[in-house]
């Protein structure tokens, strides 16, 4: 694990998006909370939530945050078709948050794909990226 011991405590946040695509059928099963398992977006954004805060138990030398906020949010994308999934993850602490942004997006599209796989195996989940990270010693990366 590295040593930030003698870095500043500043605020910090990072966004990451991914998605998940899927057949139409599947999509508007979605769409219309018909899935058998249930509500398939409220229960992905909880489990977004949860990971991002145990993502230190999931990740290797990964340090343990305080976090602030984790805001993960689900929208359909009938152009996909599928749904797009961003997360949102703030602190004031000595290290950054992009693990456990990425991590709330990675889990919520694992989420997506398991609440709906009896419908649609041939789901992708795909796209998950960093959007962006403020603070810190290294500074502000956004990516485009």
């Amino acid at each position: 694990m590295v040593d930030v011991s003698d870095k500043p405590e500043t605020a910090r946040t990072a966004t990451a998006r991914g998605e998940v695509t899927m057949n139409l059928a599947t999509f508007g099963l979605i769409r219309d909370g018909q899935m058998k398992k249930g509500d398939v977006l409220g229960a992905a954004e909880l489990a977004g939530v949860m990971a991002a805060k145990r993502t230190s138990e999931l990740i290797p030398l990964c340090h343990p945050i305080s976090l602030s906020q984790v805001d993960v949010r689900i929208a359909l994308s009938e152009s996909l078709p599928g749904v797009e999934i961003t997360a949102t993850a703030k602190t004031t602490g000595r290290t950054g948050v992009e693990m456990e942004a990425l991590t709330a997006v990675s889990v919520a599209a694992l989420t997506v794909y398991d609440m709906a796989k009896s419908a649609d195996r041939g789901m992708h989940i795909g796209n998950i990226c960093l959007v962006e990270k403020r603070g810190g010693r290294s500074g502000d990366v956004v990516n485009e």
